[in-house]
């Protein structure tokens, strides 16, 4: 029976370090990063450094469920790296908050009667315990929760400071030679007054009632209130996010019914800021499929507006629509409004089906009103994911009014269908059918006119649209013809005739909608703002911030019958009449008011958190600009600024990128920022996948149940088992619904935190998915159990290294590994720098190892595994962390020098020649060689007949 010698580096040892060193950084307050200013200015005598690295994680939220092994990829990657450049000398930013307001924590209270903000503090401890664990060299004096009072107070400061400004696209921007900056609502009331910019109806502005000034100013702010639609799930009794609700139309939680209103809600506008928003992609270093999902969410369109004459039941109706392509509007044989537009709201929809509406156009409905109504609501259960799903049927109904085209006089009908949204262009489209897949699918389903205006190369065999560019065709009137243009012609002809025609103009459209800024739940920050009797809001005054969240039993929404469509948001602190209604002296005298009682997304706090890392204790501030710049200034290298890297999952690529990128910019437009773009360079790291097995049921059971079963008949053939009964394997994102998780916890009691850190990041590259499998990590440990025995003897726990030069091998084999592991590190390729690692360490196994080789790779595996890295530090005879140590250098540069190896030249097969030559050398330069040998031309008379090689050792030359 053997025995484990009781110096080996088993998981009983290694928790015993890691608990060790993680109670030693935390006490000695190891990873202190200062500030130039400010409470975390350097101590007396200490010097700040000059070279400064941030890097951040995104911001995550701190569930009940704690952690699994997917959730630290990203963490374990930036902590290797934080550690890496604080051993290159580099003042390294770098710590963890929580995303902690929001709807999971507000729901979860109201199933238990425990006060979210008890719950979420505990989930935050836990989150702590779990990345304390794992080692990670967060500097924990800089860590902020959304939650935080006083974080909460900065976040309804930013929202007035938005709120008191407006865009001015004239102005000139903060960095030289742009155009449009937000600057401060009162620049706008001096420009309204002094007449430099017009009024909204052109009188001047002591003209003006107060209410009519209130309205040219709201007209304009960057923070607004406004009806807009929104999904309103009665179920859960709130309006959700687009991200919230599912292609099927339900809420994401609790699977509710999703139902489109139009309803008053806070409005940022950040379509203001549309153009800089996709520009500005240009200047930072971010995947290129992420810049493109975000131009893409922001859609910018050059076309023109159109006018068509509606002409309803309630008189004629200016129908706008957007299109990219003017050029085809002779070929426009019916229009489509979104159930949603506003034409569909009045009374313009006629009594009666007017005379030859045709029987697929009804829906099945009496009336033209019924059959709207109808649809309207069907329409209203459905997510804009599947609202804009190309490939499902196209629905619709005709409204019974018919418009008038422009161009050539002629009366087409106009639809109400689910494929158009408010949310792009002006909630119309013109269609035209030949030229349109969309508008094809719908014309033929509808039985609708379908009239080409441009001349396919092939002809036409209307299978589908032609959406390509071609000879225009039929598209003249009296006054303009396009026959015989293409489209960069047409398109500016069209635009230009429409406009001398007051039908139109040319312009610019984007997808891109302004940003619903309301919820109505109770566990979110609360608007600064209050109404007067009349309803006007005012904003408080920065002495009464933060507005603090009143305590409330009941934390619910009021909920309706999920199908009640028709039904109002009612929320939570909307109950609290002591809070709603105040008394507070805004300037002009002691008078009541009332509170808003809709509270801000959890996007809020995310928008800026990245800044109050930086400053995190400021009273004054929100962030000292001494220390912003400092951290995040503009450079040679980043001529936006920001941090130098943030890392996270692609699911945020859109919209929390977008949000805090716009909340960033105005910043930087009132002059608070330095830079212009928060975050420089981004990094989104893969998923770890796992096995989930199901039963006959199709029900998932736990994974770390289920046991292989070897086929009896020796064909190799695995089935998996679970209480007996066969279940089906499958694959897929670790998560709680499919009962394959594995926990950290577990991970670092069973082999150590090490070495669930070596082990995650050597599964393969950081930007792919991963197959987790537990009993791989046995790898990372017996790498680290050898580098423990290479340093320390395993039955004494005695020193083993020698104090002796390496031989040439070993010091050119350290040498090239000293270069790789520093490439890959500053590259983040952390597994292929581990492989590096591991090859100098199996080397060291077969010799004595000297104390110079030792020390050099327990610095470079420092980095990934920090605890056993401190504790054989320590063992080599060091006091002190080596958390500040210099990262190993070669200084010896002829250790790098390339490795020969002796290649044989054979001339018909008999050998001429030895050369001595790079061991990495090309055929062609082998025998570039072999050719220039005296020895090797006595036998050759001009060029050889044949060559064969075999690089970098042979090479046969036939005359």
């Amino acid at each position: 029976m053997s025995i484990t010698p009781s110096h080996r580096y088993t998981a009983e040892l290694a928790n015993e370090i890691e608990i060790k060193w993680q109670d030693r950084w935390e006490q000695e307050e190891t990873f202190r990063a200062p500030n130039p200013v400010g409470d975390l200015a350097p101590a007396e005598g200490e010097e700040l450094p000059e070279d400064t690295f941030y890097l951040l994680d995104m911001f995550p939220y701190p569930s009940g469920k704690g952690l699994h092994v997917g959730h630290p990829l990203g963490f374990i990657a930036t902590d290797t790296l934080a550690r890496f450049a604080r051993m290159r000398g580099l003042n390294v930013l770098y710590t963890m908050g929580y995303d902690s307001f929001g709807l999971p924590a507000e729901q979860y209270a109201v199933q238990t009667g425990q006060h979210p903000r008890v719950t979420t503090e505990a989930n935050i401890a836990n989150m702590r315990r779990q990345l304390r664990r794992l080692g990670m060299s967060h500097e924990h004096r800089r860590s902020v929760a959304t939650t935080d009072v006083a974080f909460m107070g900065w976040t309804q400061w930013i929202f007035l400071q938005i709120y008191n400004s407006w865009y001015d696209e004239k102005a000139p921007g903060r960095e030289p030679g742009t155009v449009g900056r937000a600057r401060p609502i009162k620049e706008l009331i001096e420009e309204y007054a002094a007449g430099t910019i017009p009024t909204p109806d052109g009188r001047p502005w002591k003209e003006l009632s107060t209410e009519e000034q209130r309205k040219a100013l709201d007209a304009k702010r960057l923070a607004y209130i406004d009806y807009a639609p929104v999904n309103w799930a009665p179920g859960l009794g709130t309006v959700l996010a687009n991200e919230e609700v599912t292609a099927e139309g339900r809420s994401e939680r609790g699977n509710y019914p999703v139902f489109k209103r139009e309803l008053r809600q806070w409005m940022m506008r950040i379509t203001a800021y549309a153009d800089r928003l996709a520009q500005d992609l240009d200047l930072v270093e971010w995947p290129e499929k992420v810049r493109l999902m975000q131009r893409n969410w922001i859609g910018k369109s050059h076309g023109a507006d159109v006018d068509f004459a509606a002409h309803t039941a309630d008189g004629d109706y200016t129908l706008r629509v957007f299109t990219t392509r003017p050029d085809t509007l002779f070929g426009a044989t019916f229009m489509v409004v979104s159930p949603e537009h506003p034409m569909l709201a009045g009374s313009c929809i006629p009594g009666e089906w007017p005379e030859g509406t045709k029987e697929a156009w009804t829906g099945g409905a009496g009336t033209p009103g019924v059959a709207v109504m109808d649809y309207q609501r069907a329409a209203a259960r459905k997510s804009e994911v599947d609202r804009a799903d190309d490939t499902k049927e196209k629905t619709g109904v005709f409204t019974g009014i018919y418009a008038t085209n422009p161009v050539n006089g002629k009366k087409i009908p106009v639809f109400t269908a689910d494929y158009v949204m408010m949310g792009y262009g002006t909630g119309a489209i013109m269609a035209v059918p030949a030229h349109d897949q969309r508008d094809f699918d719908f014309a033929t389903a509808f039985e609708l006119d379908i009239v080409p205006t441009m001349k396919p190369e092939d002809g036409f065999e209307w299978d589908s649209a032609w959406e390509d560019d071609g000879e225009i065709i039929d598209s003249a009137n009296d006054e303009i013809s396009l026959n015989g243009m293409h489209l960069d012609d047409a398109v500016p002809a069209i635009s230009q005739w429409l406009e001398s025609k007051g039908l139109g103009k040319a312009t610019v459209s984007y997808r891109l909608r302004d940003w619903l800024f309301s919820r109505q739940r109770y566990w979110g920050e609360p608007f600064p703002i209050v109404y007067d009797e009349d309803g006007k809001p005012h904003d408080l005054p920065e002495s009464m911030l933060p507005i603090e969240l009143p305590d409330t039993p009941d934390y619910s929404p009021r909920s309706f019958d999920p199908d009640d469509a028709d039904s109002n948001p009612e929320p939570p602190l909307g109950r609290l009449d002591d809070w709603v209604n105040v008394e507070l002296d805004l300037g002009d005298g002691p008078k009541m008011y009332t509170r808003d009682t809709n509270t801000m997304p959890n996007w809020a706090g995310s928008c800026w958190y990245e800044l109050r890392y930086l400053d995190p204790n400021n009273t004054e501030k929100f962030v000292d600009p001494e220390v912003e710049e400092y951290w995040m200034g503009p450079t040679e290298a980043k001529k936006a600024g920001g941090t130098d890297l943030y890392v996270g999952g692609v699911e945020h690529a859109v919209l929390h990128l977008l949000y805090a990128r716009f909340w960033h910019k105005v910043l930087f437009d009132l002059g608070y920022l330095s830079s212009s773009e928060p975050f420089h360079k981004l990094f989104n790291q893969g998923y770890v996948q796992a096995y989930a097995y199901t039963d006959r049921r199709g029900q998932y059971v736990p994974a770390d149940e289920v046991e292989e079963v070897p086929a009896s008949d020796g064909s190799g053939e695995i089935t998996y088992v679970w209480n007996g009964e066969e279940v089906n394997r499958e694959y897929g994102k670790m998560g709680k619904s499919l009962k394959n998780i594995v926990t950290p916890d577990e991970m670092a009691e069973q082999y150590g935190a090490d070495t669930f850190r070596l082990y995650e990041m050597s599964m393969g590259p950081l930007d792919v998915d991963r197959p987790w499998e537990t009993r791989a990590a046995v790898g990372s440990q017996r790498f680290l159990q050898r580098l423990w025995r290479n340093i320390l003897d395993e039955e004494t726990g005695e020193l083993a290294v020698v104090d002796t030069e390496p031989d040439e091998e070993t010091a050119k084999l350290l040498a090239r590994t000293i270069v790789g592991v520093t490439e890959d590190y500053e590259s983040m390729h952390i597994n292929t720098a581990i492989a590096k690692m591991i090859v100098l360490n199996n080397h060291l196994t077969t010799r004595e190892v000297p104390r110079t080789v030792a020390e050099a790779l327990v610095l470079m595996v420092a980095p990934v595994a920090p605890h056993v890295a401190e504790e054989l530090w320590e063992r080599l005879g060091h006091t002190g962390s080596l958390a500040y140590a210099n990262f190993p250098v070669v200084t010896d540069e002829s250790l790098l020098e390339d490795e020969t190896v002796t290649a044989i030249v054979q001339v018909k097969g008999k050998v001429r020649d030895r050369l001595e030559v790079p061991a990495d050398i090309s055929a062609d330069d082998l025998v570039q060689r072999a050719l220039a040998s005296e020895k090797v031309q006595k036998f050759l008379d001009g060029e050889p007949r044949k060559v064969i090689v075999r690089e970098p050792s042979l090479v046969n030359l036939v005359p």
